[in-house]
């Protein structure tokens, strides 16, 4: 029998890897968590936003970074204390693309229309897979 090496090679990295390889269904799991943020923070429901979050989440904005999903959620029910406040959340993802099997990077925008305004920027966020879940690890918001 011969053996192939690139191929030979290939298997033993994923197997050492834990033998993921991100695909389509990565991807549409991804948008689907940000799917169901926006349905969550259209009700209203900041711990229900804050479920595509990993529990030591990071987000930076032009206001500093926050670190861990209980101080982060806590800084989203301050700056937005009732419905009124949160308004309709739209997202445009823009791309997610692959960073090894068990990590993506996900771009575009964002929208938040409000009654008295409409206020909108974009972010960046770094995904890793936990378990059968894909979470935000890391958010640049501006």
């Amino acid at each position: 029998m011969r053996i192939h090496w690139p191929v030979f090679l290939l298997l033993a990295v994923l197997t050492a890897c834990g033998g993921h390889v991100f695909g389509p269904g990565d991807e549409e799991a991804i948008r689907q968590v940000m799917a169901d943020q926006e349905t969550a923070w259209d009700r209203g429901d900041i711990p229900g936003f804050m479920e595509g979050y990993a529990p030591d989440v990071c987000f930076v904005s032009d206001r500093g970074t926050t670190c861990g999903r209980e101080q982060v959620t806590a800084n989203y029910q301050r700056r937005y204390p009732d419905k009124a406040a949160m308004g309709d959340l739209e997202f445009s993802v823009g791309e997610v693309i692959a960073a090894g099997g068990d990590h993506a990077w996900c771009t575009g925008g964002w929208k938040l229309h409000r009654e008295s305004d409409t206020l909108s920027g974009g972010f960046s966020l770094l995904w890793q897979r936990q378990g059968d879940a894909w979470r935000i690890i890391r958010d640049h918001t501006h």
